[in-house]
């Protein structure tokens, strides 16, 4: 283990600082607007700071137990964003959000354990090399090796994923962005699954790298993800939740893009691909939340229903709105289409080369991963296309509310300033994109180590509006179109006194945690700790029982005040006998006079009665539950 916190820099890590600190700023200057009147703020401010901190410390961390320790204070300093307004709502998302990170926390410390005693270092720029001299090593008490790396690798990837919001871990997003203040939901989603995503990477780039077993665990991982966020973001009537199934949604394509780095060994295509999308991504949902939060501030509502028409007013609003839906959507001339690009040539690339070896087999999957991801794509433009069409071209109850201006200067120059980086991206992927994709290149990428064998390591150039590449992104769109006039306006609306509106049909086997995760853990597990805890009482019973039957059993004597058994009437009377002796010989002066039957019978008499109580007793679970504690920490430990 390490004896002190380590830290390193690096191109990738210095940019994604430099980002951590722009989210900061702007988030900052739409607070002063945000929270006027509001309470705590003070508190609110002190972890504010502190998280940052603790998201720097992640970043710059040189080994990973550094990584873990300001992950660890992250997660519980960005706690209380989530339990800030101390509605009902907030404090149930914000046990929800810490169940997740603790059991992640809990997970990682476990994989970062195994991979110490692994490896005999934890130093990130070591990972790479160490794991592969463990996997070419023999003997030790690792069993199969490569197995016991996929162990470690999954409790650390429960750990991130969990923060990242990767299923089935996703539960703490959906509740947590709604019921946390805007700038808070805006780091949250912008940066704090980003963090997660870092460690991910880490796992998979460092830690198995190019191993395409491991990738197509995450890639199916992330193609879940990325399907059921966007239908549970189209099914939402509420900004925030919408936006925050959204994050689940795009953190899916994220980690599809983890899983096609490991698939396809480091290469540059999907390397990229998912970096881009990890800094477009944070952009996108600063620009969104914070608009998100300009129309609570001003309606004091998220409802779809009772904020309709309130935008139609604000034009600098609705264009930042609408670079935020373009940019999410992956339409040309914005962000996200670099990289949504980037990462649909991942996929059909790797099919041709899957194509070219003859491995049919395989390329079913990955067609309908392509498939899946196109439709996910255009699943995006519908509940985008709800969002601005309500709150921006709508008649209803929103246009009542608008009665002042919707932001201040500072307020715009976060919203809108944010939101001129999106085209502005989308429009030099070849100026600013490049930089960053060799940073995280020099970084994540295959000449880490030049040792490592690299797959499909030719390279060449994007073209970036060749209908190769428009094509997937036109299908995305076509498809959104047909969602949104079908499914948003025909299935999703229904008419309330003579006026359709909005209604939500989402499914509830959606929610894992109130379908699945609640029932298990407070309700299941309960009653089968209750039931085995029950056996093992009964099991103590018959035991005490057995021994009081036999081995105590109380001597049967006519005339005697005693209580006692066979056994200790036997050691009295021998004891008796010895004292007999001794008083004839060396205790002639001062014989002892007490009788050891007696003794023996009373104190067995208080031992039964002692035992008794113990074993109905609440302390007695207590301690057999610490003993198995106890056991299990020792074989950890030796």
């Amino acid at each position: 283990m390490i004896e002190s916190l380590r830290f390193a820099t690096d191109g990738f890590r210095v940019i994604y600082a430099l980002l951590a600190a722009l989210l900061w700023v702007m988030t900052l200057l739409f607070s002063k607007q945000y929270f006027y009147r509001h309470r705590h703020l003070t508190r609110y401010f002190v972890f504010y700071f502190i998280t940052f901190a603790a998201v720097l410390g992640v970043f710059f961390a040189a080994d990973l137990l550094t990584l873990f320790l300001f992950f660890e204070i992250m997660s519980f300093t960005s706690y209380v964003w989530v339990a800030q307004e101390e509605t009902e709502a907030a404090l149930r998302a914000s046990k929800t959000y810490l169940a997740v990170a603790v059991i992640g926390g809990l997970s990682m410390l476990m994989g970062i354990f195994m991979l110490d005693h692994a490896f005999g270092t934890l130093m990130i720029s070591e990972l790479r090399q160490a794991a592969g001299v463990f996997l070419a090593g023999t003997g030790g008490n690792f069993g199969n090796r490569r197995t016991y790396l996929y162990v470690a690798a999954a409790l650390l990837t429960v750990g991130f994923g969990g923060k990242a919001g990767v299923f089935p871990l996703h539960i703490w997003l959906p509740k947590a962005h709604p019921a946390a203040p805007a700038p808070a939901s805006a780091l949250l989603s912008g940066m704090l699954t980003k963090c997660g995503v870092f460690g991910m990477l880490l796992v998979n780039c460092h830690l198995l790298f190019a191993d395409a077993a491991w990738g197509k665990v995450v890639l199916i991982l992330g193609t879940i993800t990325m399907v059921l966020g966007a239908v549970s973001a189209l099914f939402s009537v509420d900004i925030k939740r919408t936006l925050a199934c959204s994050s689940v949604s795009q953190i899916g394509f994220i980690t599809l893009g983890i899983g096609m780095i490991g698939i396809m060994g480091g290469h540059g295509i999907a390397l990229q691909g998912t970096v881009y999308h990890m800094v477009n991504h944070t952009v996108l949902k600063l620009v969104l939340f914070l608009a998100a939060g300009v129309v609570y501030m001003n309606t004091h509502s998220l409802d779809l229903n009772k904020v309709r028409g309130y935008g139609k007013k604000h034009p600098f609003l609705a264009v930042a709105v609408a670079f935020g839906g373009l940019g999410l959507a992956g339409i040309p001339g914005f962000n996200g289409y670099i990289s949504k690009t980037l990462l649909h040539e991942s996929l059909v690339e790797h099919m041709h080369h899957l194509e070219a070896e003859g491995l049919q087999a395989e390329i079913g999957m990955f067609k309908t991963i392509e498939v899946l991801f196109l439709v996910s794509g255009g699943l995006t433009l519908a509940y985008m296309l709800k969002l601005f069409i309500a709150i921006f071209v709508e008649k209803g109850d929103g246009e009542e509310k608008d009665k002042r201006s919707s932001m201040t200067i500072l307020s715009g120059i976060a919203v809108c300033g944010s939101a001129v980086l999106i085209p502005v991206l989308g429009l030099t992927p070849n100026v600013i994109f490049a930089k960053i994709g060799h940073a995280a290149e020099a970084f994540l990428g295959p000449n880490y180590f030049c040792a490592t064998p690299v797959l499909h390591s030719e390279s060449h150039e994007i073209h970036w509006l060749a209908f190769a590449n428009l094509k997937g992104a036109l299908i995305s769109v076509g498809i959104g179109v047909a969602v949104y006039l079908l499914v948003v306006r025909g299935l999703l609306m229904k008419k309330v006194n003579g006026r359709r509106v909005y209604c939500n049909r989402i499914p509830a086997w959606i929610d894992l945690e109130e379908s699945v995760y609640r029932p298990v853990v407070l309700a299941a597990l309960p009653f089968v700790l209750a039931f085995f805890s029950r056996i093992c009482d009964t099991l103590v019973d018959g035991v005490a029982g057995f021994l009081k039957a036999t081995v105590f059993a109380p001597r049967k004597r006519k005339m005697s005040i005693w209580v006692g058994t066979k056994v200790t009437h036997m050691l009295g009377t021998v004891m008796d006998g010895i004292v007999a002796v001794l008083n004839k010989t060396l205790f002639h002066n001062h014989p002892i006079t007490k009788s050891f039957v007696s003794l023996f019978a009373v104190s067995e008499l208080e031992a039964r009665q002692t035992f008794s109580l113990v074993i109905g007793s609440v302390s007695f679970g207590l301690l057999l539950a610490a003993m198995g504690l106890a056991i299990s920490l020792i074989y950890l430990l030796f």
